[in-house]
């Protein structure tokens, strides 16, 4: 069997095929696209089909040594419902969306599917893979591409120059050392027109009071608390029920930055 080169940088996977990609992402993993409807529109989007059985190969793999899991792979409540929140918004033309801790890219694909100019970020190569895979299923290489961002990078190691006027991030707050220098990137990234808007959701179990903290001594932030439930399981059982917290923020002063 041939050996596959895999892209590395995003300029790379950027300028690589939809074949190059899943020929990439399938010398790792089993993949597939999924379809998901959000708020009536449908997207393909791909996943690792048994992930259970990839956690397992990984655990024997590891041995005594330390796990990485692929969570970026994973379609988390958080994610699907920063998707439904981001068909809300009607961009300006040429306003621009920055999607990060992207891991598929869901709610970026929405955003370009809206008419923003979007990045899809993270930090892992395959998560960068498995976005613009997605980017290129559901025809948006016009309106997306991807960028590896580190948001928990201080300023010197940010290679990130440019201010977005929408934000967007899902389960970004799980690592406590991040919260100041995510609040330092959101401040340096965040365009500082009126309605310029970072969004963050995540699992309402998820307290995150240290970056909330911090957050609002730069920007003005509101909440609000959504349901998701998920879809019908095959033997009938009830759909499980996930509470999110979403927060709004916005700059309390024009031209704040790092």
């Amino acid at each position: 069997m041939p050996q596959v080169s895999t892209p590395a940088t995003a300029q790379e996977i950027n300028e690589a095929s939809l074949d190059e990609l899943l020929d990439a992402a399938r010398a790792k993993f089993e993949v597939h696209f999924e379809p998901v409807t959000v708020d009536g529109q449908p997207f393909q989007v791909l996943q690792i089909s048994d992930m259970e059985r990839y956690v397992d190969q990984l655990a024997d793999q590891a041995g005594d040594g330390p796990l990485e899991l692929p969570f970026w792979a994973k379609l988390w409540p958080a994610s699907v419902l920063l998707a439904y929140y981001a068909k809300r918004f009607q961009p300006k033309p040429g306003q621009r969306a920055l999607e990060m801790g992207a891991g598929v890219g869901l709610t970026g694909l929405v955003a370009a599917s809206k008419g923003y100019d979007t990045v899809i970020s993270d930090i892992e190569t395959d998560a960068l893979i498995f976005s613009r895979a997605n980017i290129l299923k559901n025809g948006l290489e016009n309106k997306a591409s991807v960028a590896r961002v580190d948001f928990g990078a201080d300023k010197e190691r940010d290679t990130l120059t440019d201010r977005f006027d929408l934000i967007l991030g899902a389960e970004v707050l799980y690592i406590e050392d991040t919260y100041r220098p995510l609040t330092k990137f959101i401040g340096r990234h965040l365009a500082t027109g009126a309605d310029a808007e970072c969004v963050l959701s995540m699992s309402y179990t998820r307290k995150a009071h240290g970056f909330f903290q911090r957050a609002e001594k730069e920007f003005n932030i509101q909440q609000q608390v959504m349901g998701f439930k998920a879809n019908e399981s095959e033997d009938g059982d009830d759909p499980e029920r996930f509470l999110c917290a979403l927060y709004r923020l916005t700059q309390r002063k024009a031209g704040s930055a790092a």
